[in-house]
């Protein structure tokens, strides 16, 4: 594939990787750095390299704008294999290796850029933080997956609220950037149960978290926690709950937004096909990471 017209297009860019040429070009300096670290000393197939890198014959993806546009391309437009290897003249297996080898090197490379969100909770309190904005929303977000063979793993990843077989993950948001993402749980788990995981609940002084009804009951410390209010049974809600409920919603709907730009990657949007085990959290969080990618450099050159 040909892609040199494409790099100078911002349309057509934003269509089939997500990132503006400006905000790819950011990008491929961290992803050249991490391929070569990740390549320096093992081949394609994993064995130990008795050549220098770039020796033998020439692959389909010979530069590192071609190999970081291929995954991102699928990333963003989720083909099925067989397309990908149609576009770009391979093999179906060829592009099954090639999509889980560069995957851990665009995870690596967001990582150097700082934009992936905070996975361990242990940490949480630090990274909310360092946030410019003591002001926090909490979410859940469901992914659809095919439905399980087994009995067991289709009851436990059935979804009742979204009537069809997911994988959930709970996102923290400051601003428009995801600072934190939980581990990829089935979709029966209730939002209240994956954040009563979070081992240090500790928020810092005076920050405010913004929730739904489905939190009910988590209350993190340090945090002055805004939920909306419940009609009592049998008696209307006050005119001023109604009120606060509204302006509540207003300032919640900030993390819709944040995960509507995080399911731009329709690898997090469409039905998941892939089986590799970790694979689905592992695209969730590169998917926040481009998110923040994003988000960061058009705040910047606003």
């Amino acid at each position: 594939m040909d892609i040199e017209k494409i790099l100078n297009n911002g349309r057509m860019m934003r269509s089939i990787t997500s990132l503006d040429p400006q905000e790819f070009e950011q990008l491929v300096f961290s992803f050249e750095k991490e391929w070569q670290k990740q390549n320096a000393r093992k081949t394609f197939e994993g064995s130990p390299r008795q050549r220098r890198v770039g020796a033998g014959c020439k692959g389909h993806l010979g530069s590192v704008h071609q190999k970081m546009f291929f995954i991102l391309m699928y990333f963003k437009l989720y083909p099925i294999q067989e397309a990908m290897a149609f576009f770009w003249g391979m093999n179906q297996g060829r592009v099954c290796d090639w999509i889980h080898r560069l995957t851990p090197v665009i995870e690596a490379a967001l990582g150097r850029e700082l934009k992936l969100p905070e996975r361990q909770p242990k940490k949480l309190h630090a990274i909310l933080q360092d946030c410019p904005e003591l002001k926090f929303i909490i979410d859940g977000t469901d992914r659809r997956v095919r439905r399980p063979q087994d009995k067991d793993e289709q009851k436990k990843h059935y979804s009742g609220k979204k009537k069809t077989h997911t994988k959930k993950n709970l996102v923290i948001t400051s601003g428009k950037r995801v600072v934190y993402m939980s581990q990829t749980q089935p979709g029966r788990c209730h939002d209240k149960k994956i954040a009563e995981e979070i081992e240090d609940r500790r928020f810092p002084c005076g920050s405010i978290l913004l929730q739904d009804s489905g939190f009910l009951g988590f209350h993190p410390q340090g945090a002055e926690v805004w939920m909306p209010q419940k009609k009592p049974k049998g008696k209307p809600l006050a005119p001023w709950w109604k009120k606060i409920n509204r302006a509540i919603s207003s300032a919640r709907v900030g993390v819709e937004h944040v995960i509507c730009g995080i399911k731009r990657c329709h690898i997090v949007s469409d039905v998941f096909r892939n089986f590799k085990k970790g694979f689905d959290d592992r695209v969730m969080e590169v998917a926040c990471g481009l998110h923040n990618l994003r988000t960061d450099f058009r705040s910047a050159h606003a």
